[in-house]
């Protein structure tokens, strides 16, 4: 039986089950790009494949959830701004970003608190990798 204890303990890679989940939780969250209209801009802005971006998402979320360092093992420092200045990112891609990986992590069934408190973390950061105006 987890105790309450345990869970706070446990870091959210483990509270989210683990990097089968992750990887689910990345796929939702891509396959929601190419399903809803509503991402439409975030979509556009990924161009025409998306498998590199599925993979390089699920191993930065296993190190930075507190899991395996796949992504820093492979690419150093992910230097997120620096790698995605190619890419169009303003405040609707942000916004949409946010939506689609909030949708999927209640699609996925994350633990509330545990979602809210990785929405938190993800607006600060989605924002911060803002590079176009508006």
């Amino acid at each position: 039986m987890e105790t309450q204890d345990n869970t706070a303990q446990a870091t959210p890679f483990e509270r989210i089950g683990g990097e089968d989940k992750v990887r689910a939780l990345v796929d939702r969250f891509y396959d929601l790009m190419d399903l809803e209209p509503r991402y439409a801009e975030l979509r556009s802005a990924h161009g025409t494949e998306l498998e590199r971006a599925r993979q390089n998402l699920f191993w930065f979320l296993c190190g930075w959830l507190g899991g395996p360092d796949h992504y820093t093992s492979r690419f150093g420092h992910p230097r997120l701004k620096m790698r995605h200045m190619p890419f169009k990112i303003g405040i609707t891609e942000r916004d949409q970003w946010l939506e689609a990986m909030d949708q999927a992590m209640g699609e996925m069934g994350v633990d509330a608190t545990l979602r809210a408190r990785l929405k938190e973390s993800f607006t600060g950061t989605a924002d911060w990798m803002r590079n176009t105006p508006g």
